[in-house]
């Protein structure tokens, strides 16, 4: 293994599925100003649409995923280019 090319600040960061809540905490070095306490213990957040927990080739369901809002956001944001 290459010296020097891998980061050194690892810490245990919690990543939070939004779709269905679920939280695992594992070692990251992902930037986040957000924090939880999980189990009397305050982590670092980071909040994610999928995750093993929720996808579908996990879950071997199908579930469908809001969009919309999305979508809407983008049409508004980009509204103002459409040409007339």
């Amino acid at each position: 293994m290459r010296k020097g090319i891998h980061p050194e600040n690892y810490r245990l960061v919690a990543f939070k599925d939004m779709s269905n809540d679920d939280v695992f905490i594992t070692k990251s070095t992902a930037n986040t100003k957000e924090t939880i306490e999980v189990e009397g213990v305050e982590y670092p957040l980071v909040k994610m649409e999928i995750s093993r927990t929720s996808h579908p080739f996990y879950t071997g369901k199908s579930k469908l995923v809001d969009t919309a809002g999305r979508i809407d956001k983008f049409k508004n944001k980009y509204k103002k280019f459409q040409k007339k």
